[in-house]
């Protein structure tokens, strides 16, 4: 258990932060062997360069494509400030919007 009170789990050879994150990747792992998304990826880093320099990156909790869109998801739990300024520089030097799911 960590800070914020979430266990990690062990599963698919992957390593969820949460038992929520967990239980959303079993919902679009459904949803993709339904067809309706596609591509589904977990834990895709996203460099963030603003004039040239890397400033951080983001690690998404999973990526897929939905209508032809992508989609970039993330479980939260706790928005901390971190969280909340990456999601700001996602947007303005990447033009990606997050979608949090709340835990």
């Amino acid at each position: 258990m960590n800070k914020y009170g979430n266990t990690r789990i062990d599963a698919d050879g992957i390593t969820f932060d949460s038992k929520a994150e967990y239980a959303r990747y079993q919902e679009l792992v459904l949803l993709e062997r339904a067809g309706e998304i596609s591509k589904l990826r977990v834990h895709v880093k996203y460099p963030i360069i603003v004039n040239g320099k890397l400033v951080c990156n983001y690690i998404a909790d999973f990526t897929y494509f939905e209508g032809g869109r992508e989609k970039v998801e993330d479980v939260k739990g706790v928005r901390t400030a971190a969280y909340r300024i990456k999601a700001k520089l996602m947007q303005a030097s990447l033009g990606i919007t997050i979608q949090e799911v709340t835990a």
